[in-house]
């Protein structure tokens, strides 16, 4: 009997001890910001709905700002860069025809005329006075003054247009149509700008240094427009993205400074708090009582030092909570 009572209290003694080391473990984890290790990534996304012709890059491997990683189908625009090109040289064309002025030969051209209307005037005019006189003399009829008359009203009328258009070929186009053949060129040469722009932009190249961590589509899918075709993890220094519990979250803001443990890494790091949700993840705290506040989390990120910045990506990482003030 007395056997079986050491037994029972060695027992006893071992199951309060466990739960003790337990309590204590949660305390533990109580005091620690769980997360993971991230780094910045680039989403590069299509500019068209066209064929993928190229990927001169390959998952995983490193990528310079500025190389190429995916190229598009690019006849259609090559079309519509051409057809704006030729806009722009008609626009330039026309408005160089009126700024220049008329060439001597239209120039020529117009006095010619202007002469020959004015031969032509004289003679009907001649005309219309000689039967006037036979008019006077009741030697022509009513008819024929009207018709000498006439004829000579159109001649006076067809001098006075070749007269117009000499002094408007030589004096040049109006000022205000020069103005608006200057705008439709402006207009011209930024349409062509934008063209070229559109067509720059069908080869996709890398906005940062990293390593293309993944390309969804292979060489021959089309794509939609703003479909992510690549994606870029940055060489930048990485950071922890943790969540930190409701208890702690008065305690931290930008700028703080927090001892980062690191799986598999002896010597903790000092991260500093880049940014920190200011609304709580998961559960509402609306629907939560006293006891279950302290289940809310607030998303945050914590910058490693220089010393960090050869971590990989996805290990996990625990962060110290600061005391209470």
């Amino acid at each position: 009997m007395e056997l079986i009572m050491k037994c029972l209290f060695s027992h006893y003694y071992i199951y309060i001890s466990l739960l003790l080391v337990l309590s204590g473990c949660n305390d533990q984890r109580g005091t620690l910001a769980l997360g993971t290790i991230e780094r910045d990534q680039i989403a590069l996304t299509a500019t068209a709905n066209e064929i993928i012709t190229s990927q001169p890059m390959t998952e995983g491997s490193t990528i310079k700002k500025g190389e190429v990683v995916v190229t598009l189908q690019s006849q259609q625009q090559q079309t519509r860069v051409a057809k704006a090109q030729a806009v722009q040289q008609q626009a330039q064309a026309y408005l160089l025809r009126l700024t220049n002025g008329a060439r001597p030969e239209d120039i020529a051209a117009a006095q010619a005329e202007v002469e020959q209307y004015q031969a032509n005037f004289t003679d009907k005019n001649l005309d219309n006075q000689r039967i006037k006189q036979l008019f006077a003399k009741k030697m022509v009829s009513t008819a024929e003054r009207d018709r000498a008359q006439t004829q000579r009203d159109i001649a006076q009328s067809e001098l006075q247009t070749a007269i117009n258009g000499l002094k408007k070929i030589v004096s040049g186009e109006r000022i205000e149509d020069i103005k608006q053949a200057q705008a439709a060129l402006v207009a011209a040469i930024t349409d062509v700008t934008l063209q070229k722009q559109i067509l720059q932009d069908y080869t996709i190249v890398a906005t940062r240094n990293g390593i293309v961590e993944s390309l969804p589509y292979h060489v021959g899918d089309r794509v939609m427009t703003n479909t992510t075709v690549a994606v870029i993890t940055t060489n930048t220094t990485p950071y922890a993205r943790i969540y930190v519990p409701e208890p702690y979250r008065v305690n931290i803001k930008a700028g703080s400074i927090l001892t980062i443990h690191v799986d598999g890494i002896q010597k903790p790091y000092q991260g500093t708090v880049r940014w920190i949700a200011t609304v709580p993840s998961f559960t509402p705290y609306y629907t939560l009582n006293g006891s279950d506040k302290a289940r809310l989390v607030y998303l945050a990120k914590v910058d490693f030092p220089d010393s960090g910045r050869e971590l990989p990506a996805g290990v996990p990482v625990q962060v110290e909570m600061p005391h209470e003030r």
